[in-house]
């Protein structure tokens, strides 16, 4: 999606983790003094978009519209109008809006070693969350174990991978049913101001009521049928981005 930034539609394309600057695995000796900062997200302060797993639609649609980005159809929360996230200020989310896990797991990320279904659980070396050494922060390992955190890190992140899967899978069916059409929005602030948000996907509500009963039969014995209403209704929140941004304008 852009408004001007393509950082988001670029990683959707390439498969590239949006926010990793330099994802290495995990390791007690070389991360023995690594402490994680809470709360710091000024690395996504500067997107517009933020991808989504299947399970978060539910919680999503309250917040944000959710959109297609990419030749993958990969499912996007959209955050912005411009190229600025208009729900963290100073390093922080906006209370009481949900936070996508893709956020939530960050600086620790799934590594993939080439082998079937075979991870290691890996760290942004240059996050600005990771400090070294002091006492500010959470502790990885004390006394060469891993800590709480560590396991945590492990367990959110494999259940993020296995859902990345389902909306793989999720997307690649919209796509083989002709489902998904590009839309373009345009923003007008109160102020007169306008912007375009370009290049973005929506399910189109002819093509999916016109899906074979066969479809719709599979679909909502597993769940799809659900997601794509989710994302339907979501689509009413572009005009509290609209708020949102004329919000951020004035003060």
């Amino acid at each position: 999606m852009t408004t001007t930034s393509d950082t988001t539609t670029e990683a959707a394309q390439s498969g590239a983790p949006l926010f990793y600057t330099r994802p290495v695995p995990l390791q007690a000796d070389v991360h023995a003094d690594v402490r994680i900062l809470p709360g710091k997200l000024e690395f996504a302060a500067g997107s517009n978009s933020i991808p989504l797993v299947l399970g978060e639609f539910s919680l999503a649609l309250h917040h944000f519209p959710i959109l297609f980005a990419g030749p993958t159809a990969v499912p996007m929360a959209a955050v912005g109008i411009t190229t600025e996230n208009l729900f963290i200020t100073d390093g922080l989310w906006a209370d009481e809006t949900y936070i996508p896990a893709y956020l939530r797991r960050h600086p620790f990320i799934f590594i993939d070693t080439g082998k079937d279904n075979d991870f290691l659980l890996g760290i942004d070396e240059e996050s600005p969350r990771i400090v070294r050494g002091g006492e500010e922060g959470q502790p990885l390992f004390v006394d060469g174990k891993a800590t709480d955190m560590v396991q945590q890190a492990l367990e959110f992140c494999g259940q993020f991978t296995r859902e990345h899967e389902q909306t793989q899978a999720f997307s690649k069916a919209l796509l083989e049913n002709n489902l998904l059409v590009e839309r373009n929005a345009t923003i007008r602030l109160p102020d007169g101001r306008e912007f375009n948000l370009n290049g973005f996907f929506v399910v189109d509500v002819e093509k999916f009521v016109a899906l074979p009963d066969v479809t719709v039969v599979e679909w909502h014995r597993s769940g799809w049928l659900a997601l794509i209403h989710q994302h339907l209704m979501s689509l009413g929140r572009f005009n509290d981005l609209t708020r949102r941004q004329a919000e951020r304008n004035a003060a």
